[in-house]
């Protein structure tokens, strides 16, 4: 018996089997009775941890297209017209395998071939893709049709955490990882420029995205069917902002902007002076910065050098709040109403404290008082089993998360694309009231919020530091989106 040995990281740093040294027609009838075939291994290992499997659990690796490929060519100069893929669970979605069904379709010298695998993810596509490159048998490993007996093999619900830094390229490397792994439902994407690239990823790799990012072209101009976005776009934030601002304030003829100058903050931008234009308001000036920018009073500077009845802020997260942190150290509150078209709800106010945001009016996509039968039963899980009010993070986290699973029970299937039909106009009652999946775009109509920060002395709790002024559901009509799913 061999001595225990530390993992083989690299599997193309071991030779291929000498198949030249043993009586190779001697194997026979794997698919066919008279072809000649031989075994070939193109990864160790398994990404999933079922407790029934006597596959050891440590490090799942692949070898390269390019040394599988060699391989192949060998078996058919020695006559072998078949190969059996004896991995554990071959990768049957992801880049891995489109690489290398690519590289073999490619190519009629080569043997036919089968494989094992898992039934998740045998898509529609990825098994064309299979035949397509020569594959002639499947092997299925079907666990149980039940989700306790899934749960007792440890085949459950799982999830992984992603850390995408805020940076395209980051999200959508992380994501191609844990596709891979067998991963096809995401949630996330804050950033819209991330969120973007993420979609298109999951396009790409026949997966299931949702986010809760602004742009309005993750479900306008950039669209596409595995993409679905539950907050509303920034067309609709200014519409439920500025609009009803407008109302209450007729006399606000002159605005003044700051804007993070990238997708987001421009879309904010060009809602708001659509507004503008129609009313008759001035737009007294507006100061770009960048998504690095941390000091604002050299804008704040300008801004109250044109005397703007309203200073409207379209900037996002800390960026925001340092902007309004520091117009209220000038003393803006006391010559202007102060808009912050984004807020990022519970845990901004908690951080800029009742002082600052008292008479300060904020767009938020959600809000812990909402008055929706579902929020309310939501707000109560959040509070009895961690101790608080759920935040805009949380709350956008926790409606994804159960749009999908729900999709996943309504469609009686994990197929991503089975998932998707399931998601496309399905109705709901959310957190903000009745939400619905609007098919043509996969946009989430919902509610967005203006709300007006409360004085210090009116809080009714720790964490009542806003009322909500006025709630209303404004989107682009389908044909004006831009969107061709």
């Amino acid at each position: 018996i061999t001595d225990e040995r530390p993992c083989l990281v690299d599997l193309d740093s071991t030779p291929a089997p000498d198949r030249a040294r043993i009586p190779i027609g001697a194997y026979r009838g794997h698919v066919e009775d008279d072809d000649v075939f031989s075994t070939l291994v193109t990864s160790r290992g398994c990404p999933y941890r079922c407790t029934f499997c006597s596959t050891p659990r440590e490090r799942y690796r692949q070898r390269d297209t390019a040394a599988i490929l060699e391989e192949m060519e060998e078996c058919a100069r020695l006559g072998i017209r078949h190969v059996y893929f004896l991995d554990d669970n071959f990768p049957v979605k992801g880049w891995r395998l489109r690489d290398l069904c690519d590289a073999l379709a490619r190519r009629d010298d080569l043997p036919s071939w089968s494989c094992r695998t898992a039934a998740a993810g045998l898509t529609a596509d990825n098994l064309a893709a299979m035949k397509r490159a020569g594959c002639q048998r499947i092997q299925i490993g079907v666990e149980t049709h039940t989700d306790e007996g899934l749960q007792v093999l440890g085949k459950s619900t799982s999830y992984v955490t992603l850390d995408t830094e805020g940076k395209p390229a980051t999200a959508v490397r992380k994501m191609q990882e844990t596709i891979e792994k067998g991963t096809r439902f995401f949630a996330g994407g804050i950033l819209s420029g991330e969120a973007l690239a993420m979609g298109k990823e999951a396009d790409k790799a026949g997966a299931v995205f949702i986010t809760t990012a602004g742009a309005d072209e993750i479900t306008g101009s950039d669209c596409n069917r595995a993409t679905f976005r539950w907050s509303v776009p920034t067309f609709g934030a200014i519409e439920q902002t500025v609009r009803p601002l407008l109302e209450k304030l007729p006399n606000a003829k002159r605005w003044y902007t700051i804007t993070p100058q990238y997708v987001f903050g421009e879309g904010l931008l060009s809602a708001a002076k659509n507004i503008f234009k129609e009313k008759g308001i001035e737009h007294v000036g507006n100061s770009y910065h960048s998504l690095t920018e941390k000091e604002f009073s050299g804008y704040l500077t300008n801004a109250m050098a044109a005397k703007p009845d309203v200073l409207l802020l379209l900037n996002f997260g800390s960026q925001s709040s340092d902007t309004l942190r520091q117009a209220v150290s000038f003393g803006m509150k006391n010559n202007c109403t102060i808009l912050m078209a984004w807020a990022s709800g519970l845990e901004q106010f908690e951080t800029l404290g009742a002082d600052i945001c008292d008479g300060v009016y904020f767009g938020a996509q959600y809000w812990h008082a909402i008055d929706s039968p579902f929020n309310k039963e939501f707000v109560k899980l959040v509070n009895d089993n961690l101790k608080i009010d759920p935040n805009y993070s949380l709350a956008g986290s926790y409606i994804c998360t159960k749009i999908i699973l729900d999709a996943i029970i309504k469609a009686n299937s994990t197929d991503p694309k089975a998932v998707i039909a399931a998601m496309e106009g399905m109705k709901y009652e959310g957190l903000t009231g009745t939400e619905e999946i609007r098919k043509g775009d996969h946009q989430v109509i919902k509610n967005y919020y203006l709300l007006k920060g409360k004085a210090k002395a009116k809080m009714a709790n720790k964490n009542d530091y806003a009322d909500i002024v006025s709630s209303g559901k404004s989107f682009l009509p389908l044909e004006k989106t831009q969107c061709k799913l």
